[in-house]
């Protein structure tokens, strides 16, 4: 089994930064690609930001250059930090995980979700 765990949501106004935690634990062979996802009430659940094990990310392009994301391999966790947020990145984001517990194989695995409110 594996667990992703999401933390560090929040209400925030606008203008300011969060940072979002998501650490992966459980039966975990290696880890691929980690990601951030977020849904608004009404829309479809849309990519925020990736980043590979080799650390190559990949950015929608609403938050490029206003949030970062990385990863600690040695702790399977992937961080969002948020800068400059507006009142449309308010969301649930999901934290999202290409794990092998195996080593031959990788399932998708998806975090419980944490709401980020952004007041304007």
């Amino acid at each position: 089994q594996v667990q992703l765990v999401e933390s560090g949501g929040g209400l925030v106004q606008a203008g300011g930064s969060l940072r979002l935690s998501c650490a992966a634990s459980g039966s975990i062979s290696s880890i691929n690609n980690m990601g951030w996802y977020r849904q608004a009430p009404g829309n479809q659940r849309e990519l925020v930001a990736t980043i590979s094990s080799g650390g190559r990310t990949i950015y929608a392009g609403s938050v490029k250059g206003r949030f970062a994301i990385s990863r600690d391999n040695a702790r399977n966790t992937v961080y969002l930090q948020m800068s400059s947020l507006k009142p449309e990145d308010t969301a649930v984001y999901y934290c999202n995980a290409d794990v092998s517990r195996n080593g031959v194989t990788f399932d998708a695995y998806w975090g419980q979700g944490t709401q980020v409110t952004v007041a304007s």
